[in-house]
């Protein structure tokens, strides 16, 4: 067995000195669950080279994401706003899934082989999910690679039109601009030239949650349906500050259903958890979900379909 890459493990609250017992703590909860939920955040994205945009080394052209990543924002000025998301873009469309992704993709398959269900409920909007092959993954925060006007409510379902859009520029006019120099602080696009809806001509936008947005009632009542459900909660290379997401592990413990988090650091939601570990996800979760071989067989596939360029999967 290769390292577990855990740093440490809370058992209830304590501290093991042992972390494969730990370990084993865990497969025996997986083993006997039939409805496993796996909430993810921005940790498991860091590991593919995604910035946070959060922190130190958290800005694009001096700018904070909050800054940028609001309705407000975008109706000011929605060429700046747009060259951010194009940057996020072409960042995204150079990274590929990383250990952890696979991990999920491979434990995904093999409950479904033995009866059993598993939903991934993501915060990310990268869609390195679905790269890696887990499927039915509950976007809570939109994609980067869909696109809707800017008058439509929501993203995802019946009636609301999204246009998804993968082109790498999205439009002319994002060619050779959108980089994070520190001395920019504008953008000179003109509205009409950045991306419209064909026929009507009305502006998009990217089809994410910003800041000061509420999340469209279908995908958090969908997801409030897979929480409710679930037999075991796995929290993975999330904070646990931002809502409504703080709000699912609390809500499944309290049912006391088991949750268990995979993090860098302890969190505010550690001492909930039924077993906490500290480390990355792309090396505790192989270990973790008792998955190393297949993620060594997963890895090994992207490795030969993929060249020197990456298109973003559908989803």
């Amino acid at each position: 067995m290769q390292s577990s890459g855990i740093l440490s493990v809370q058992k209830n609250g304590e501290k093991l000195a042992d972390h494969m017992k730990g370990v084993a703590a865990f497969q025996n909860l997986l083993a006997s669950a039939r409805h496993i939920v796996i909430l993810t955040g921005a940790g498991i994205s860091a590991e593919s080279g995604i910035p946070t945009f959060r922190g130190d080394g958290g800005l694009w052209r001096t700018y904070e994401a909050q800054e940028l990543a609001t309705p407000d924002a975008f109706r000011k000025n929605p060429s700046l706003v747009w060259e951010f998301y194009h940057y996020r873009r072409e960042v995204v469309a150079k990274c590929q899934p990383n250990v952890g992704h696979f991990a999920l993709a491979a434990l995904q398959r093999k409950l479904t082989l033995q009866g059993k269900r598993m939903d991934v409920i993501t915060q990310n909007i990268d869609r390195l999910h679905q790269a890696a092959g887990s499927t039915d993954v509950v976007e809570l925060h939109g994609s980067l690679w869909l696109l809707k006007a800017v008058d439509e409510p929501g993203f995802v379902e019946d009636g609301v039109k999204v246009w998804e859009d993968r082109s790498m520029p999205v439009a002319p006019c994002f060619a050779g601009k959108c980089q994070p120099d520190p001395h920019i602080r504008s953008s000179d696009i003109p509205t009409s030239a950045l991306p419209h809806t064909r026929n009507e001509q009305k502006l998009l936008r990217p089809a994410v949650v910003w800041f000061n947005e509420g999340l469209d009632p279908r995908v958090l009542t969908g997801a409030y349906e897979l929480l409710n459900a679930c037999d075991l909660l796995l929290v993975v290379g999330t904070s646990s500050v931002v809502y409504p997401a703080a709000s699912f592990a609390p809500l499944v413990a309290e049912a006391g259903k088991p949750v268990v988090e995979v993090n860098l650091d302890p969190t505010d939601h550690s001492n909930i958890c039924r077993l906490a570990f500290q480390g990355k996800a792309g090396e505790i979760l192989p270990v973790l979900l008792g998955v190393e071989e297949e993620v060594t067989g997963l890895v090994q596939d992207w490795a030969g379909k993929t060249t020197n360029t990456r298109t973003p999967p559908k989803n």
